[in-house]
């Protein structure tokens, strides 16, 4: 349970819910909040990822008081053999460590001894943000050993500040989203220029750009699959290509 904020916890968490509400970019908000974070909850290391459910890895880092080389051997490695992160995932609020594993099961595992003993990471908390089924972001918040375990109010804290670190990872991911899709626009109009592609080859472009199969991208183009491919040689001839994957990245 939440007790009563001290004066300098009062403090950092306005500060940390006005950042939250400020910021844009998802891997600026993630990396401040870090910051705020790690001094709210007298933490020592911060890591934040974002699930892909297609790759079905964690992806998008950003880190304060982490070994790079380490969060590499992560990357490759350890997150195949994490015995902790997707069961933590899968909690809607924010979840000590010690709830999936005991500290003593803990400290035996190839994770911890090989990666987070490394740098040090000793006692975790986590939270993981959704929006619907889909993962939108998390707060990997660690203590080194002399510190001590997270106790109870810390771990209510954090959950108080995680609905908001939800919604505006999904603000900002929506944001960029949306400029993404304007600059891909953007950069097919110009291409269009530059290659001579007609009305319609443009069109195909614009398709291309969305995604989709061939069937898809001829559906939103309002032709059938044949006349597509014809548009497709044509392309391929006018940006010295010979691949989707190919024109797609001579356009863009």
């Amino acid at each position: 349970m939440l007790t009563t904020l001290d004066s300098r916890e009062v403090r950092l968490v306005g500060k940390l819910m006005t950042t939250l509400a400020d910021c844009e970019d998802s891997g600026r908000l993630r990396l401040r909040a870090g910051e705020i974070l790690l001094d709210l909850l007298k933490a020592d290391h911060f890591a934040s990822y974002v699930w892909d459910p297609a790759a079905r890895t964690f992806g998008g880092r950003v880190f304060l008081n982490m070994d790079p080389a380490n969060l590499d051997a992560y990357s490759a490695y350890f997150q195949f053999r994490d015995p902790i992160t997707l069961e933590l995932k899968k909690r809607a609020r924010a979840t000590h460590v010690n709830e999936i594993l005991e500290q003593p099961d803990l400290e035996r595992t190839e994770f911890f001894n090989d990666f987070l003993a490394r740098d040090g990471l000793h006692y975790g908390m986590n939270y993981h943000g959704h929006d619907g089924v889909r993962h939108v972001g998390d707060l990997r918040i660690w203590r080194g050993r002399g510190r001590g375990n997270f106790d109870r109010g810390e771990l209510a804290l954090l959950d108080l500040i995680g609905p908001a670190f939800t919604t505006a990872m999904r603000t900002a991911q929506r944001f960029g989203e949306r400029h993404g899709a304007v600059d891909r626009q953007a950069r097919i109009a110009a291409s269009a220029a530059r290659y001579r592609l007609t009305p319609r080859e443009t069109d195909v472009a614009r398709a291309l750009a969305a995604g989709g199969t061939d069937a898809t991208v001829a559906e939103a183009c309002a032709m059938s699959v044949p006349t597509l491919r014809t548009h497709l040689t044509h392309m391929f001839a006018k940006t010295n290509t010979g691949s989707r994957a190919a024109l797609l990245a001579a356009l863009l």
